[in-house]
């Protein structure tokens, strides 16, 4: 049997060499395609806003949320994902407000399936009359009729946690003309809430998150 294998082995080993780095490949390709081999983020933020956010300042955001929150999931490395929704239904060229429509359907997903905790937005009113997804101040979910944000989000300029982040400068090219300037400018006019959960559903590392909101807001955490 020995002697058979041996014989076997010395004519199809390269074949079975060949296959398994075939193989190896096929597996690191899929994995990569499925993001198995990414680490995932510690928590997440919805952008809703009529206009996209550059890409420099996303990056800059999602480093100083990053650092203000640390590692939750306990994988050595802080990470924070923007998630963005143009919203720009009103938009004269078909093409956008065909965006916008696919992004609010793909926001309605987020929220579904608990991706997003926090929520960043131009207009807190029309986001909580089309989903009443912000959080009261003590975390829970408002009453049906309740469509106010007066308690449930925080102006960015008037955060010191937010406006006092360094993120630096910003700068996009369109139409062949090149447009910068300063990201804290940028997301001054911008309010920045935490969302309710309506089921048992919840976010990943749900306990750090309102902890890190009560940080953000300088409140405590009046359910302790």
């Amino acid at each position: 049997m020995k002697k058979k294998f041996a014989n076997w082995w010395y004519y199809h080993k390269w074949y079975v060499v060949c296959g398994g780095i075939l193989l190896w490949i096929l597996i690191d390709v899929v994995g990569s395609a499925l993001g198995l081999w990414e680490k995932k983020p510690d928590f997440e933020i919805a952008y809703v806003g009529s206009t996209a956010l550059p890409d420099d300042t996303v990056a800059a955001l999602e480093q100083g949320f990053a650092q203000l929150g640390g590692d939750f999931n306990g994988d050595g490395e802080a990470i924070v994902q923007i998630n963005q929704y143009v919203n720009d239904s009103q938009a004269a060229v078909p093409e956008l407000s065909a965006y916008a429509y696919t992004s609010e359907v793909v926001l309605m997903g987020d929220i579904s399936s608990c991706e997003s905790y926090f929520f960043l937005t131009d207009d807190p009113e029309s986001l909580q009359k089309s989903s009443q997804i912000l959080a009261a101040s003590d975390g829970s979910c408002p009453g049906e009729s309740d469509l106010s944000v007066e308690d449930k989000v925080v102006l960015w300029s008037e955060t010191p946690a937010l406006y006092e982040m360094e993120l630096g400068s910003y700068s996009f090219s369109t139409a062949g003309t090149t447009i910068s300037g300063n990201s804290q400018e940028l997301l001054s006019g911008l309010y920045l809430g935490r969302r309710c959960f309506y089921t048992d559903k919840t976010v990943d590392s749900l306990s750090q998150c309102n902890d890190l909101w009560y940080k953000i807001t300088g409140t405590k955490d009046v359910q302790k």
